[in-house]
């Protein structure tokens, strides 16, 4: 199979390790072979991009494992061709041997044009998905404590959703609060909740007298003080 690359390199990425095959042509055919390991640290990624840098390298090849291709990918992009190469698809091409090592089988793969990458997104574009997920993370984290403390007001008997239509908003976390404190008459509670919430209770007329002597008023009507016409 006619040689597509002159000199690429193939990265065996684990949590701990990197294992790296560099490979380059010769004029007679066969390939010289290089393999070594590196750490996976800051440092030595920067040791990783200088050696590939010495051996001319100009092609990369990775499988994605999980999150830890991320760190080598940054570090090598703006320097070399990366390549993020599914794992499922090198599994699929035929040909391997049992006892060549992965980096060695990516390298000859990559050599030979048998490889194709993944689509990663630039740096502006990864930064804006990273935001974006991590903002739907705490709006689907702030709705789980609603729901929990939902369930909990209501295991309790305390049907504060009736009154309130985000329990969690001003006046719903008012109400959370003088319960909080030990307050037990529901009138002091009430005072504290906004007129949008007193209205949805169905005392928003009259939350000014307690609720055992509060007059029933039409609304509309002129409202004097208990005990007058």
């Amino acid at each position: 199979m006619d040689r597509q690359l002159e000199r690429c390199c193939g990265l065996d990425v684990h949590k701990e390790t990197i294992t790296a095959c560099v490979r380059i042509g010769g004029r007679s055919g066969r390939a010289a072979q290089h393999v070594q390991t590196f750490r996976t640290t800051a440092a030595e990624l920067i040791v990783l991009r200088d050696w590939l840098a010495a051996h001319g390298v100009t092609h990369v090849a990775m499988e994605s494992t999980g999150v830890y291709w991320k760190p080598v990918f940054y570090a090598l992009e703006s320097d070399f061709t990366c390549l993020l190469v599914n794992a499922a698809h090198i599994k699929q091409v035929p040909g391997r041997k049992t006892d060549v090592h992965d980096c060695v089988w990516i390298a000859q793969l990559l050599e030979h044009g048998l490889l194709r990458g993944s689509f990663v997104p630039p740096v502006p574009i990864r930064e804006l998905r990273d935001l974006t997920r991590y903002r739907k993370a705490l709006i689907q984290d702030r709705t789980r404590v609603a729901n929990r403390l939902h369930k909990a007001l209501e295991d309790a008997g305390i049907k504060l959703a009736t009154v309130a239509s985000d329990i969690l908003g001003v006046s719903g976390r008012a109400m959370l609060a003088a319960l909080a404190q030990g307050t037990t008459d529901p009138d002091p509670s009430r005072a504290r909740s906004r007129p949008a919430a007193r209205e949805a209770s169905g005392a928003g007329h009259c939350a000014r007298w307690p609720v055992s002597v509060a007059p029933c008023i039409p609304r509309g009507a002129a409202a004097g003080p208990p005990g007058l016409p």
